[in-house]
């Protein structure tokens, strides 16, 4: 039997584990038991023990524990709203304005935690209220909050980056900043969308002013808020600006963002122990899933090097004449398929392992590929009916039926994909950015 055969069979058994709910790092010890049993020997467990170990304890890899450490201490602290408050000011008497204050915060709270589900539980329970209340209507709301969610993981801090980047071998750096300018460029997108659609249906937002939305907001009141939000751009320029700037690596920088987040949670007097204690404790839990994860990953990217399977693979597709194009759309239409109906984050670690010799032998920039890979699997979180952050919108809002959310999802999956096509077809917006470092 051919090891692109063996392969096969792993792939889809694993594929198979996860849709059945097995969790991620177990289906991932099985298959690599298995394959070290198969083709190694029981002699070889001790370099499983050598590999789990080396992966988990890669130097790059402290910036997951800093990022996540850095949006736990800023949700439990409270000052998210000190954010929600001042930038509902900032955006005045705009016709459709809690559509543009949607995307503008989810983009901002992305920034900062990372996280698409922890985005949209947020923007569920504290913008989604305002929103019906003044009328707005109630499908494009949930888009609107769902397409910002889903920006959580592009924009810089992201620990899905980081994870791509540490399997796939390119620069965690790099592909941080790579996703600043098509993130921003999604967000542009899905705020310009709903704007349209006031404007061709004003049904969508009723232009009847509430007592909170004075006509001209008083200079010294924007001056105010511009101080109160000066806290958390410090936190997201001293991250992002640290590594432009080549000044400090992502783990130097997450350190510092660490700090802006104490800071910050002190200057506006919500610094407690106990809400640190709680902190910290969410955020080794979760690193530690992460970890457990992406060695497991490591290891079965490492079988399939020593079974003969990635070269095959590699020769096979060579092998194809298929124009770089067109593996490209069956690379990226695979794994925007297999995201519908199981988790993520499992698809990804499955599928960087097959696809790195690929890139290489396919001539494609690394930082684009994997950044347009980024977009993928993300946009994954708001496509029925599978998608976690949907499913954390609904945990936040139970009024709220999964057919509404699916419903109001589907656009936005589209935009994400105009937006994905733009970044295929201008690679620039992608590299342009890191080839500043």
């Amino acid at each position: 039997m051919s090891s692109l055969l063996l392969m096969s069979g792993a792939l889809a058994l694993l594929l198979a584990l996860f849709a059945g709910g097995v969790p991620v790092f177990l289906a991932f010890l099985v298959i690599n038991t298995a394959g070290v049993a198969i083709f190694l020997g029981p002699q070889a467990f001790g370099m499983v023990a050598n590999s789990l170990f080396t992966t988990s304890t890669t130097p790059s890899l402290t910036a997951i524990a800093l990022f996540v450490l850095m949006g736990e201490i800023l949700f439990r602290s409270g000052t998210s709203e000190v954010l929600f408050e001042a930038v509902d000011r900032f955006v005045g008497r705009l016709i459709g304005r809690q559509f543009v204050l949607a995307g503008v915060l989810s983009t901002i709270f992305g920034a900062l935690s990372g996280s698409n589900m922890a985005v949209a539980a947020m923007m569920a329970k504290s913008v989604f209220p305002g929103m019906e209340r003044r009328g707005y209507d109630r499908k494009l709301s949930i888009g609107m909050i769902l397409g910002g969610a889903s920006l959580a993981p592009v924009i810089p801090p992201s620990v899905l980056v980081i994870i791509i980047a540490t399997l796939a071998q390119v620069s965690v750096a790099g592909l941080l900043i790579a996703g600043v300018v098509p993130g921003l460029l999604l967000a542009a997108m899905f705020i310009a969308y709903a704007l349209i659609r006031v404007r061709l249906n004003p049904a969508l937002a009723p232009a009847t002013k509430s007592p909170a939305e004075p006509d001209k907001v008083p200079t010294r009141s924007v001056a105010r808020e511009v101080l109160r939000c000066l806290p958390f751009t410090l936190i997201i320029a001293s991250v992002m600006g640290l590594i432009l700037a080549g000044v400090a690596t992502p783990s130097e920088s997450a350190a510092t963002g660490v700090v802006g987040a104490m800071l910050t949670a002190a200057v506006f007097g919500n610094l407690r122990l106990r809400m640190l204690a709680e902190a910290l404790r969410g955020s080794v839990l979760i690193t530690a899933m992460i970890l457990i994860i992406m060695a497991s990953s490591t290891l079965f990217s490492q079988l399939l090097a020593l079974s003969g399977a990635t070269g095959e693979l590699t020769e096979w597709v060579t092998h194809l004449g298929w124009s770089p194009v067109w593996m490209l759309l069956v690379m990226m239409g695979l794994v925007f398929v297999f995201c519908m109906f199981i988790d993520q984050v499992a698809v990804m670690l499955v599928i960087i392992p097959i696809y790195m010799p690929l890139v290489a032998v396919l001539g494609f920039d690394p930082l684009w590929f994997w950044l347009l890979m980024l977009l993928n699997v993300t946009v994954g979180g708001i496509t029925p009916p599978f998608g976690y952050a949907m499913f954390a919108f609904k945990g936040a809002r139970p009024d709220v039926t999964m057919k509404e959310i699916f419903s109001a999802a589907w656009p936005f999956v589209w935009l994400f994909l105009l937006g994905m096509l733009i970044v295929g077809l201008f690679p620039g917006l992608a590299t342009w950015l890191p080839g500043m470092l």
